[in-house]
C-alpha cells in the first residue's frame, strides 16, 4: 500500500514551527519505519525477575528511556498473539505515549481519574503505579471504546478501577475538586498517527485541528472542575501543532490563575525512537480562595441521588451475593483479601474500590453507564456463586486453594485452554481450579477451570477464546 502524501499546510506548519533544517529532518521521519512498544505490567511482573527475561529474549525487548517497565520490541514478533498476553503479562503500548502518565506519577492510595482512557494504556500505567491502592476511574464516552477499555483493565488484573461511560460534565457534576491527579490524553488531529495509520493522514486539514482545539478546551475546564486543591493534571496529544498543545496550556493558564505549569515535555520522532506526544503537567494551588474561584467558572449541576441499594430489599441481595462469595473465597481462594463495598448490578457482584480521600459508593455512580464496576468478584444467581475471570486475572497463584498448572506457556495445554477445551486432570481434583502456567518459578493465572469425574470443565469467557 503506497503512504499517502503529507498535507502541504502541515508540512508548512511543523517548517514554520522548527525552522528549515530541522523542519526537513522532522519530515524525513515520515519516511522511517514506526516503532512498537510493550509495556510490561507490574501488577503482574517485575522488570529484575525471571519471567521478564524470558519475554525480553523472546521478543528482543530494549528499554524504552523515558519509562521504566517500557520496551521497544522487534517489529517482527508478536506479542500479542502469545499466552503471555492473555495473562495480562503486558500491554502493547506505543513508546512515546508512555510518556505522560510518568510525567504525572501518580501514588498508591490516591483519588485519580484518567479522563479520556479507552483503549487503556495510561489507564493499565496508572494503575500499576498506584499498586492496587487508592482509586481509579476510568472513563470514556463512546461505548465500542468502553468495552475495549474494561477488557484490558480485566486482562491486567486491575482491581481498583471504576470504568465510567460518561460525558465529561456528567462526571464533573459528581466529583467536584475530587481527584489528586487527573490524566487527559486528550482527542486529537493525530499528526503523531501519521506514520501507523494512513487514514490520519486523509483525514487530518486545519478545519479539523481547530475542531479538536475547541473540544480540548471544553474537556478541560471539566477536569479543571474536579482537580482537587494541590491536585495535578497531565494534559497529553499525539499531535504536534502548537494549537493543539501549547497554546491550548497557555490559554488554560491565563483563565484559571489557579493553575501553575510545573513541566511541559515532547517526544519528536526526529529526536527520540517514538511516533511522537506531548504533555503538559499543571498543578492546581492548594489555597482555597484559588480552588473556589476556578470551581465557579463553570456551572455544574447538583449530583443526582440514585438507588445504591439501600432500600432493604435491594440491601438483602448485595447482603446474600456477598455471604455466598466470601463462602467461596473461604473454599476456593483462602489468600485473597480486599476491602470495598459490595454492590450488585444485576446478577453480577462487585466491590467497589476506595482511596484515602474518596469511599466510592453506589449513589456516586447511579444514572451512570458504568461497564466496570471495580473488581468484578462473580455472578450470583439462584442462590449459587459462580467467579467472574476478572477475579481470576486480580489474583496471585498462591492465593488459590487449588491451582491447575499447565507447565510453560508455549505448551500444548496452554493452547487447549486458551482454545476453550476441557482438559483431563485426575479424579481426586475437584471443585473450582485457577488455571495458570508457570515462567521462571512463578505461577500466572489464565482463568478458572471446574474439575470433576477426571475433567476440568474450562470455564474461559467465550469471547476470550483464541481460534484453533
Amino acid at each position: 500500500m503506497t503512504k499517502p502524501s503529507l498535507p502541504e499546510h502541515f508540512r508548512g506548519t511543523i517548517t514554520a514551527m522548527l525552522g528549515e533544517a530541522e523542519g526537513a529532518q522532522f519530515l524525513r521521519s515520515y519516511e522511517q519505519p514506526r516503532t512498537y512498544g510493550l509495556r510490561l505490567n507490574t501488577l503482574k511482573i517485575s522488570p529484575d525477575s525471571t519471567a521478564s527475561s524470558v519475554i525480553s529474549e523472546l521478543f528482543g525487548l530494549r528499554s524504552v528511556p523515558w519509562c521504566g517497565s517500557g520496551f521497544y520490541y522487534d517489529d517482527k514478533k508478536r506479542p500479542g498473539k502469545h499466552p503471555f498476553h492473555a495473562a495480562g503479562l503486558y500491554y502493547i503500548q506505543e513508546p512515546s505515549a508512555m510518556s505522560a502518565v510518568e510525567l504525572l506519577n501518580p501514588q498508591p492510595g490516591e483519588t485519580v481519574l484518567d479522563l479520556a482512557a479507552a483503549p487503556g494504556g495510561k489507564t493499565t500505567q496508572i494503575a500499576a503505579k498506584m499498586c492496587g491502592e487508592g482509586l481509579l476511574i476510568s472513563n470514556e464516552i463512546h461505548p465500542q471504546r468502553a468495552r475495549i477499555l474494561a477488557e484490558n483493565v480485566e486482562r491486567l488484573g486491575i482491581a481498583n478501577a471504576v470504568v465510567t461511560q460518561a460525558t465529561p460534565p456528567e462526571l464533573s457534576a459528581r466529583f467536584p475538586l475530587t481527584f489528586d491527579k487527573i490524566m487527559l490524553d486528550a482527542p486529537c488531529s493525530g499528526e503523531g498517527m501519521f506514520r501507523k495509520d494512513h487514514d490520519a493522514v486523509s483525514e487530518w486539514s486545519p478545519e479539523a485541528v481547530e475542531l479538536c482545539a475547541a473540544r480540548q478546551w471544553d474537556i478541560l475546564q471539566d477536569a479543571v472542575a474536579m482537580l482537587k486543591p494541590g491536585g495535578r493534571l497531565a494534559y497529553s496529544t499525539c499531535t504536534f501543532n502548537r494549537r493543539e498543545n501549547e497554546d491550548t496550556i497557555r490559554r488554560l493558564l491565563a483563565e484559571y490563575p489557579c493553575l501553575r505549569l510545573i513541566d511541559e515535555k515532547r517526544v519528536w520522532p526526529h529526536l527520540q525512537e517514538g511516533e511522537g506526544h506531548y504533555v503538559a503537567l499543571l498543578e492546581r494551588e492548594p489555597a482555597e480562595g484559588a480552588a473556589n474561584e476556578a470551581d465557579g467558572k463553570r456551572q455544574r449541576p447538583g449530583r443526582q441521588g440514585g438507588r445504591g441499594g439501600k432500600d432493604s430489599s435491594a440491601a438483602r441481595d448485595i447482603a446474600a451475593a456477598f455471604a455466598a462469595f466470601r463462602e467461596f473465597a473461604a473454599e476456593a481462594l483462602p489468600g485473597f483479601q480486599r476491602e470495598g463495598e459490595p454492590i450488585l448490578f444485576g446478577e453480577a457482584l462487585y466491590l467497589l474500590p476506595r482511596s484515602e480521600g474518596l469511599v466510592l459508593t453506589a449513589d456516586h455512580l447511579s444514572g451512570l453507564k458504568i461497564p466496570r464496576a471495580g473488581l468484578q468478584l462473580g455472578e450470583y444467581r439462584k442462590g449459587r456463586f459462580e467467579p467472574a475471570h476478572a477475579l481470576a486475572m486480580a489474583v496471585k497463584a498462591w492465593q488459590a486453594a487449588r491451582v491447575w498448572t499447565l507447565n510453560d506457556a508455549d505448551s500444548p495445554a496452554v493452547k487447549a485452554y486458551l482454545h476453550g477445551e476441557a482438559l483431563p486432570v485426575p479424579d481426586s481434583l475437584r471443585g473450582w481450579c485457577l488455571v495458570a502456567f508457570v515462567c521462571g518459578g512463578e505461577g500466572f493465572p489464565l482463568g478458572w477451570g471446574k474439575a470433576s469425574g477426571g475433567q476440568l470443565k474450562n470455564h474461559l469467557p467465550k469471547g476470550l477464546r483464541q481460534p484453533g
